[in-house]
């Protein structure tokens, strides 16, 4: 009982940490921003540090980060062993800062979100898709809710979260339907489709029993 107890102060604290932005995470965050522009090498925070910086606050427990292959190439020559190491042997894109122990994932431009497969939809250069906050490249609101609902359109294993992020993406910050014009056209359907959910689900909360 007394584990369990610690177990769950530990979890508070960090979820508390988390939302005062002096969590481990938010160091990591902060550091690899500052190296990755020291280094001139281009880069972009998606994921879920990206959805808090946009306004969507929930614990995450790793940084994501959008680069294109030289990039990465460039990050592996000049940052591998200086504060970041492989998490296992022989790894391109995932590592951990040897500070915080906190993960950092790489994802390249180019790529594909979801299932990997080709679609219209792609992981941008993060020159392209991408605006500063407080001294941090950020992926665009608009393409990171492109990417997702990509995501969870083509893969099964990412379908409840992905689509879940958009839904509340709508929700908290109040977006808009016309937001969906701005969007690629394959995924302009599904993102009208949340949003009317929302709009429901809105309505549900207001009717006469909840007055």
């Amino acid at each position: 009982m007394l584990r369990a107890h610690k177990s769950v102060s530990h979890t508070l604290r960090q979820v508390d940490e988390f939302f005062m932005k002096t969590s481990p995470v938010h160091d990591t965050l902060r550091n690899l921003a500052f190296r990755l522009t020291q280094e001139n090498i281009g880069y972009a925070i998606i994921g879920g540090m990206a959805l808090a910086i946009h306004g969507l606050v929930r614990p995450t427990q790793d940084v994501d980060v959008l680069m294109t292959r030289e990039g990465l190439d460039c990050f592996h020559k000049h940052l591998v062993g200086r504060g970041y190491v492989p998490v296992f042997p022989g790894a391109r894109k995932h590592f951990r800062d040897t500070v915080t122990g906190v993960k950092v994932k790489v994802i390249t431009a180019g790529e594909y979100p979801g299932d990997g497969k080709p679609k219209p939809v792609v992981f941008p250069a993060p020159e392209d898709a991408s605006l500063e906050v407080d001294g941090v490249r950020v992926v665009k609101l608009e393409k990171i809710i492109e990417l997702k609902l990509a995501s969870g359109l083509s893969a099964e294993h990412r379908t409840l979260r992905d689509l879940a992020d958009v839904q509340m993406l709508i929700d908290t910050l109040d977006l808009p339907a016309d937001l969906a014009s701005r969007l690629n056209p394959s995924v302009q359907g599904e993102y009208v489709r949340l949003w009317k959910l929302v709009q429901k689900s809105r309505e549900e909360n207001i009717g006469p029993d909840n007055a």
